[in-house]
């Protein structure tokens, strides 16, 4: 097919040339690449998805280049390194709940203080789950819930069995791969009680974003939220487990493990007469979590091997079957949620998924150029998915609706105390 005829100067002249001589050519094109932009995401961005072109809309800032903190960001580990230790914590008041569950363990839901009377009852409402041994104290949790409530959200923070300081009161320490799923499901079903009227969401980092994409997954059917946000995911925990033991990662896994061992240590009578395959004392003393996990988690699960209860956890499994409009933000280089674990042709295959990979981030960093000692670069990209749902922009065909939600059963999440 023909194109437009031009000049026979202008035709021979080189394309900067012409478009001096051609104004209106000039404009077409800067429109046509603005307008590409504006559609697939800056070219600095993986932007892609089954659900890319209909979730594109929602956002702000996509259409910008991904811009980190220099210096800060030319290495992963200083990048997650930095925003750990000195990114800055906002002040929150939390009215803590603890719940039991079916099994008679309990987690803690904090609920910023305050919210309960001065928000409508109808307010959007995001569950928050950190990762593993992280809770409501964590700076990228905080920011996050200052954030949304900012937009006038209720928002609570789940922390996980042992995390946060939550009772531990199972046998079950670092069930932060497998059981918590059921956990979230009791969890958003006492949430959607309280709040009958409000839209649930969640959003979830690392392998609290693992929790959340299975839970995504597995309920596909039944879940009750509106839509939800996967950070840092580490997705295929077999690969992650490979990356974990090597180089610097090392560092990282003792961090973990102790955390891991110090929750343990704290409630060690309940440990004390278990026999079988259980390894007490090497749990107690345990060097990685891959060591703490072959001695505790998964013997509680009955799997055989860590190998075997890490290909069963992994999120990858599930991604296929989520059925609810899901944001999953990864960094290309984070040395803890390795890049090539992201299940790409899963989430390119299902209309309900999309993905935004950034150049930089680190774990847990996306320390931003304008702010370095403030919110992750992430928080306004979340945000904008979330209220752009919340608006009902997307018309997405699964979203679900109050009544859908007030038919799930609330099962057995019981009060501990608060």
């Amino acid at each position: 097919m023909a194109g437009p005829s031009f000049p026979s100067l202008s035709s021979n002249l080189p394309f900067r040339y012409r478009c001096i001589l051609h104004p209106i050519s000039a404009t077409h094109f800067s429109s046509a690449a603005s307008t590409t932009t504006m559609l697939t995401g800056h070219s600095s961005l993986e932007v892609v998805g089954g659900g890319r072109d209909l979730f594109l809309p929602a956002f702000t800032s996509l259409h910008l280049p991904y811009s980190p903190f220099p210096v800060i960001a030319h290495n992963p580990h200083v990048e997650t390194i930095f925003a750990s230790f000195f990114r800055s914590t906002p002040h929150v008041r939390y009215k803590r709940e603890c719940l039991r569950t079916k099994d008679d363990g309990s987690v803690a839901l904090d609920w910023a203080s305050g919210d309960h009377g001065s928000l409508p009852a109808d307010s959007p409402l995001v569950i928050l789950l950190p990762g593993l041994t992280g809770g409501s104290e964590d700076s990228y949790v905080r920011h996050m819930l200052v954030r949304a409530r900012s937009k006038g959200w209720r928002v609570v923070v789940f922390n996980s069995r042992g995390c946060g300081n939550s009772p531990v009161t199972t046998p079950q320490v670092n069930p932060i791969v497998h059981l918590p799923s059921g956990d979230m499901r009791e969890v958003v079903a006492h949430v959607a009680t309280r709040y009958p009227n409000a839209n649930l969401y969640a959003v979830g980092w690392s392998l609290g974003a693992n929790i959340l994409v299975n839970y995504l997954g597995q309920d596909s059917q039944t879940c009750p939220l509106i839509g939800a946000v996967s950070l840092c995911n580490p997705f295929n925990l077999v690969v992650a487990d490979e990356d974990f033991c090597k180089g610097f990662n090392i560092i990282y896994d003792k961090a973990l493990t102790n955390g891991l061992c110090k929750i343990f240590k704290r409630h060690a009578l309940l440990f004390e007469d278990m026999g079988g395959e259980f390894n007490i004392p090497l749990a107690a003393n345990a060097k990685s979590v891959r060591e703490f996990d072959n001695a505790l988690t998964r013997v509680s699960f009955g799997f055989k091997s860590v190998d075997d209860y890490y290909a069963d956890s992994s999120s990858s499994n599930s991604i296929k079957y989520v059925q609810k409009p899901l944001l999953c933000i990864q960094a290309a280089n984070d040395p803890i949620a390795p890049d090539r674990g992201i299940p790409r042709e899963d989430i390119m295959r299902n209309p309900n998924c999309m993905l935004i990979v950034t150049p930089k981030g680190g774990h847990l960093g996306w320390i931003a150029a304008e702010a370095p000692l403030g919110a992750p670069w992430t928080d306004l990209v979340v945000m904008d998915f979330l209220e752009h749902l919340e608006r009902g922009a997307c018309k997405h065909p699964m979203s679900g609706c109050n009544a859908e939600r007030m038919q799930q059963p609330t099962g057995g999440v019981h009060h501990v105390g608060a």
